[in-house]
């Protein structure tokens, strides 16, 4: 999937050279004992088995969340009666218990498993789902969209932190990023299912947004089903692999700081509590609140801004699967060149770029087609920042409480940020233009090149602080359990 063994030689590059002699001689050592090919067919037996099951499952938790906007152009919102202002509440509903769970669970992801708590939400929310398309009145559906949240709300923060127990640091972005890359997989996927849907209308007596609902649920619910065998739980019970790979896998993250030596499997409020004295954390904090704002309201509108430039309710269906399909690619190309040169914060900001150049196109024109190609930059931003950051939380974050609790916050902002838009490009900045929303994306996007560069020039602070300390102090004077806040722990730009 990736050039494995030359990003392992990478890790050590990016490292300070008294780091490199610290810690990475002994892993160089024990890659050339095992052997490039040997290495290469390790890491890509771990993909094989974990990154397709990441990718449906958040494939379908996109699909689920926001084939609402399809089945708004199918005639939701005038069947039930909905204003936009009920619209912008019923959306708003999903994200309030979303925030309330997901940080709950993350905690509690390590004693449950991940292989029973991540697909028992599956199972729960595709339930929910499926009921959306059973629904009569306004009330009904604001209640489907409650449980859907609560469902559902647990779901990519344990996601990125089970991710995050399988790769060394410098290869979790493009791993994310592959499964982040199935939102526009579920958004292209939606839009040609909702098409397909459309001629499903008045079959058994349903309208075709709630086939829409019925059959996407029904296939949640049967993944749901599957997943409850076939997802692996670690490196150190993963049944693909054999001891000497599960051997090397777990040194190799000792080493790379993804398991820290002191870490123990008790939980410890201590850690939760130590996530919120980083710094780093807290610009990465306001990054996901910006992020959230803009990411979810081109996930929940897209098919109504193509709607909006005049095109009929079947075609808008297609029309919205060309910037998805674009989106994906610059996804993947972006995390790619993120993992390649081991930087976050450039590809964060090269998304708000694009997003910024998308906004601006968007405002000062009123010709159909430009504003359609707008949407190319606007969700081909979107799409590639969010992998940075949460990469960047999970990379600079350590040990696993620690970092369980960073990515959660950032999950709990992100949404957050989702509650904003939701009103923005709802009954507060009406189509076609959306101005309101689309001068706030602006500012917002600008900010987040503010935080994220301010993030990069901490980090780049600490390392050199870390790096006088690793030449006067032997690691073994340094007292244990610092995580993160070890002089030995590099973080990641």
């Amino acid at each position: 999937m990736v050039r494995h063994s030359e990003n392992r030689s990478k890790i050590a590059r990016y490292e300070s050279p008294s780091l490199q002699d610290a810690a990475s001689d002994e892993d160089s050592r024990s890659v050339s004992r095992l052997g490039a090919a040997k290495e290469r067919m390790i890491w890509w037996k771990v993909d094989k088995y974990v990154i397709p099951m990441a990718i449906l499952l958040y494939f379908f938790s996109w699909l689920d969340r926001t084939n609402v906007g399809n089945a708004s152009v199918a005639g939701l919102q005038r069947d039930l009666r909905m204003t936009p202002r009920q619209y912008s509440i019923a959306l708003t509903v999903t994200f309030v218990p979303y925030i309330l769970v997901e940080l709950p669970s993350n905690l509690v992801l390590k004693t449950i498993g991940p292989n029973r708590l991540l697909p028992g939400l599956l199972l729960s929310w595709g339930i929910v789902a499926t009921c959306q398309g059973l629904v009569h009145n306004y009330a009904g559906f604001v209640a489907c969209r409650f449980f859907l949240g609560l469902c559902e709300g647990g779901l990519y923060p344990g996601l990125i932190v089970w991710l995050s127990s399988f790769y060394p640091r410098d290869f979790l972005q493009l791993r994310i990023a592959i499964v982040g890359a199935s939102v526009s997989l579920a958004g292209a996927f939606s839009g040609l299912l909702a098409f397909a849907i459309s001629n499903m209308h008045g079959v058994g007596g349903r309208p075709a947004w709630a086939w829409i609902f019925i059959l996407e649920g029904a296939a949640t619910i049967c993944f749901g089903i599957v997943a409850f065998w076939i997802l692996p739980v670690s490196p150190a019970s993963a049944s693909f692999l054999n001891g000497e790979e599960r051997k090397h896998i777990l040194t190799t993250l000792r080493e790379g700081h993804v398991i820290d030596e002191g870490e123990s499997d008790k939980f410890a409020w201590h850690e939760v509590r130590e996530n919120f004295k980083l710094p780093h954390f807290w610009f990465l904090f306001i990054v996901s609140f910006l992020n959230g704002v803009f990411n979810y309201g081109v996930g929940y509108f897209a098919p109504s801004i193509v709607f909006s430039l005049g095109f009929s309710s079947i075609r808008t269906q297609l029309m919205t699967i060309p910037p998805l399909a674009v989106g994906f690619v610059v996804n993947l190309v972006a995390a790619y060149l993120g993992d390649r040169y081991h930087t976050r914060g450039i590809i964060v900001i090269f998304s708000s770029l694009c997003s910024i150049i998308g906004i601006s196109i968007f405002l000062s024109s009123t010709e159909r087609w430009v504003l359609y190609g707008s949407l190319f930059f606007l969700i081909g931003g979107s799409g590639c920042g969010g992998p940075a950051f949460v990469a960047w939380q999970a990379n600079n974050t350590s040990p696993y409480l620690r970092r369980a609790t960073g990515v959660a916050m950032l999950a709990i902002t992100n949404n957050a940020g989702g509650i904003l838009s939701t009103w923005l490009l709802g009954s507060l900045s009406p189509a076609p233009r959306y101005t309101k929303a689309m001068v706030v994306m602006l500012v917002f996007s600008c900010l987040i090149v503010l935080f994220a560069g301010t993030n990069i020039a901490y980090l780049s602070h600490q390392n050199k602080k870390k790096k006088e300390i690793r030449q006067n102090m032997r690691k073994e004077d340094e007292p244990a359990g610092l995580g993160d806040r070890s002089a030995w722990f590099v973080y990641i730009l």
